[in-house]
């Protein structure tokens, strides 16, 4: 059984068993084995300029027994995270998602983010049904592509038009090893990933908009 635990400033999915993970996170990026997905909230005070962020936050997962999990670094509190699962038909798929848009950008712009803190979007999602390695891939583009469109539902505005997504999103797929090769949106894989990850973002970039957005105008702000 897959669940989510809070413990500021940690969060943490339960994979319910150990699977394979894809994604770009900053801790065990690409093809993957593990049995949980973890996020830590971070604040300037914890990143000093100079630090070698991997090499501590590599040190810090360590310390809590964590250093197997695929893992995200967020300024967002993790409090505010959001969930979504849906089934389509045998399909269940499990979303968790944290969402920060303080530094949010439009596909092909790039804005200076410099002088302000930063946010993202970190996104994970287990599947129930077993798939080869072109399956998770294809999950990961399902994914992607309902990230962006629950962005741009959102309609966060930046300098180079309606975001699609920030300057550090990153996005872990899970699922148990299989033959399923395809999870396009035509499949139950495609339709029950891309609206549970739709779901979970469009409710935190809202939840976001709501509690930072309107205080912070111009895309500055925290998380």
């Amino acid at each position: 059984m897959n669940t989510v635990s809070l413990l500021r400033p940690w969060l943490l999915f339960d994979l319910g068993a150990e699977m394979q993970v894809l994604s770009w996170a900053i801790n065990r990026p690409g093809f993957v084995r593990a049995d949980r997905i973890v996020w830590r909230e971070v604040r300037n005070a914890d990143l000093p300029a100079g630090l070698d962020v991997r090499d501590w936050f590599e040190r810090t997962l360590r310390a809590r027994d964590l250093e197997d999990a695929v893992a995200f670094l967020t300024s967002r509190d993790v409090s505010h995270f959001c969930e979504a699962t849906v089934t389509v038909g045998a399909i269940t798929a499990h979303c968790v998602a944290t969402v920060g848009l303080s530094n949010a950008e439009r596909i092909g712009s790039r804005a200076d983010r410099s002088a302000q803190d930063w946010g993202t979007i970190n996104v994970a999602v287990r599947l129930d049904c077993g798939l080869n390695q072109t399956g998770l891939i294809e999950t990961l583009s399902i994914a992607t592509q309902a990230r962006t469109a629950a962005i741009i539902d959102t309609q966060i505005h930046t300098p180079g038009g309606i975001a699609t997504g920030t300057g550090t999103d990153c996005i872990a797929v899970a699922a148990p090893e299989g033959v399923q090769e395809y999870a396009g949106l035509h499949t139950e894989i495609g339709e029950a990933v891309g609206a549970a990850v739709y779901r979970a973002v469009q409710s935190g970039a809202l939840r976001w908009k709501s509690d930072i957005g309107a205080v912070h105008k111009g895309m500055t702000g925290h998380g």
